[in-house]
């Protein structure tokens, strides 16, 4: 059965607008959906965002923020991003939809690519991460799996900027080792990435796609990590012989350890591509690599076969079903030169190795041909049940001379009341002929109804929602008269709506009654934090001190600023005044009243002009503050001009 029919988006009308039609793909930080624009009749993919991560207000908000500064960036080599939005529980991104696959299902299927494919792709994707990074942008996530090729061979480059937006893995995955192997020496050491991480991250696929295989590997993320930091990329000559010293070149110039060695940017970076393609000649641009260096994949120059077998495996396979096929490693090919005389008999040459394939296939089965004949007739096949009615695939089991273990119910959003959810066996396997089936009867769909969690707290709240069986979704907190700090004022969906199982259900947190923050720029920082105490507030003093008109030692600014409202317990952020900064004052004096003025304000200072009893000179006799002399940034010179 198809689980993804049982996601509680297919189907529904997100935000008024966007028609979830399929699921897509699950990542660490959203589900992305297909989906139709019903305003403008297009399709575009919907990425909305896991319940887990929706909880973070400061998550959310940055995610939006980002997206909508990643929305202005404009390049036919990145996926565009078109809207943004929530729904309840569900914060939304509305994109480009690029009908084709990613770059690792490429590599997964081919292996190594010839080197004018491999430049074919990563020039493209340079000329994208070049855009942005002039833009001020830093990918953070460059991988195979963030780099899709169109059916129309369009190269687009996806998740500009949002990687920002997530927190650090905690766990060692599959994603997560595939995530460290691009990460550049001080995103591992430092936490720190600029535009040159993400050129090393580009020397990584770089190496990948040339050779098929990644450069550092590892059992667990730690061991990538590692060589990561104590290790060079090496040459992809040195796996694939024969590949030319230029492409060498680029990829230890992308991925040096040290980031001031890497070209600054990808925009460097597309420009030694260039050079690199330039210095090869067409053979051996269209080079072929021998595939035996690639990654596992199936192709027809893999020394491996497919052989169909007569029994069932003994696993599952990862549909839920058997497996009906075995992986046979095939024996080398024979050396072309022999040093002695070829021996000839009636097993010799193609039927003797046929016949040793053959035995060596019912070996791995675990069968001998003897066994296989004697019990091919004590087995038969589950017939076809699924989507059958209850009565009907009875019959079905009894007609096929099968018993009935028994019946299961389970809920199901995609299958009729009382038909055939799944079997065990599966309809098509092999069993005994005296077997007996098992069946799974669906009971429709099941609908949970949101509790009412008011007046409680957050934490009560999402077990209640977590006992009926709903998501406790994005939390949000706003100022209330009514509802004590910490407790929840509502959910939305509303409590007493019907929801279907493991929807998400937004929480709106009380942060009590509002507290209007006071204005402490200009006091010494005890005074400050006395007054915010005294109103309830807390006061923290950022390390560091700026310039600013305020004496030194004093309140300079501090956030949130004068008149916000707050909740009673938060902190205020101060910052302390090293005092103004002293300026050098231009000598003004000579000039006349307008350029005098403009030289004093572009200095740094105010300025006030006096005129003696009907003086109706402009050119300025004196100044408070001799040219050549310093005065305070922001202070104000006195110009007076010639009297009689």
């Amino acid at each position: 059965m198809d689980t993804t029919l049982q996601d509680p988006l297919v189907g529904q009308l997100l935000d008024g607008r966007y028609r979830i039609e399929a699921r897509i793909a699950v990542g660490g930080m959203a589900t992305v959906y297909r989906a139709v624009d019903t305003r403008l009749d297009r399709v575009l993919a919907v990425k909305v965002m896991h319940p887990a991560l929706a909880v973070d207000v400061s998550f959310v908000e940055r995610f939006i923020r980002e997206a909508k500064s990643v929305a202005r960036l404009a390049h036919p080599n990145v996926v565009a991003v078109f809207d943004q939005g929530a729904q309840g529980a569900y914060v939304y991104l509305a994109m480009e939809y690029v009908a084709g696959c990613t770059l690792r299902d490429v590599l997964r299927e081919r292996g190594a690519l010839k080197p004018r494919a491999a430049l074919d792709i990563l020039e493209p994707v340079l000329a994208a991460l070049g855009a942005a990074h002039r833009a001020g942008f830093v990918h953070r996530d460059m991988k195979p799996e963030n780099v899709l090729i169109g059916d129309d061979g369009r190269v687009k480059v996806a998740d500009f900027g949002l990687v920002r937006a997530v927190g650090t893995a905690t766990e060692t995955t599959g994603s997560l080792l595939g995530t460290v192997s691009y990460l550049a020496p001080e995103q591992i050491e430092h936490g720190s990435a600029d535009t040159r991480s993400d050129v090393y991250a580009c020397g990584v696929l770089l190496y990948e796609m040339l050779t098929g295989a990644k450069p550092h590997t590892g059992e667990n993320a730690a061991q990538v990590i590692y060589q990561h930091l104590n290790s060079d990329v090496p040459a992809p000559s040195a796996a694939v012989p024969g590949l030319p010293v230029a492409l060498d070149s680029l990829v230890a110039s992308a991925t040096a350890r040290t980031p001031e060695v890497r070209p600054h940017d990808a925009v460097l970076l597309l420009a030694e591509a260039r050079e690199a393609r330039a210095a090869l000649t067409e053979a051996e641009l269209d080079a072929l690599p021998p595939r035996a260096l690639s990654e596992a994949h199936d192709g027809a120059d893999d020394r491996t076969s497919v052989i169909a077998r007569a029994l069932p495996a003994e696993g599952p396979g990862e549909d839920g079903g058997v497996h009906r096929t075995s992986r046979l490693q095939m024996p080398p090919a024979e050396p072309a030169r022999r040093r002695g005389p070829r021996r000839r008999g009636p097993f010799a040459g193609p039927h003797r190795r046929l016949i040793t394939v053959l035995t060596a296939v019912l070996l791995t089965l675990g069968v001998g041909a003897g066994v296989w004949y004697i019990s091919s007739g004590q087995f038969t096949q589950v017939p076809s049940l699924l989507g059958q009615t209850q009565q009907a695939a009875e019959q079905r089991i009894t007609d096929a001379g099968l018993g009935l273990k028994g019946v299961e119910r389970v809920f199901s959003d995609t299958v009729e009341r009382g038909e055939v959810v799944s079997s065990d066996p599966a309809p098509g396997d092999r069993i005994r002929g005296n077997g007996s089936v098992q069946l799974v009867v669906s009971r429709g769909p099941e609908i949970v109804r949101v509790p009412d969690v008011a007046g409680g707290s957050l934490a009560d709240a999402r077990r209640s929602l977590k006992e009926v069986g709903l998501a406790p979704g994005m939390v949000t907190r706003e100022f209330s008269e009514d509802v004590a700090r910490g407790e929840v004022i509502r959910t939305d969906p509303r409590a007493g709506t019907d929801r279907r199982p493991d929807t998400a259900v937004a929480l709106v947190v009380s942060k009590g009654s509002p507290v209007d923050v006071p204005d402490v720029t200009g006091l010494s920082a005890r005074e400050a934090t006395a007054e915010l105490a005294a109103e309830g507030l807390k006061a923290e003093v950022l390390p560091g001190r700026v310039h600013s008109p305020e004496d030194a030692g004093n309140v300079a600014e501090q956030s949130p600023g004068k008149g916000a409202e707050a909740a009673e317990g938060d902190t205020v952020e101060l910052t302390v005044s090293q005092g103004p900064r002293m300026l050098d004052v231009p000598d003004v004096t000579g000039r006349d009243v307008g350029a005098a003025r403009s030289a004093l304000e572009e200095a740094g200072f105010a300025v006030k002009v006096e005129r003696p009893f009907l003086s109706f000179s402009d050119t300025i006799a004196r100044q408070s503050v001799q040219g050549g002399e310093q005065a305070p940034e922001g202070s104000t010179i006195t110009i007076r001009t010639k009297g009689l």
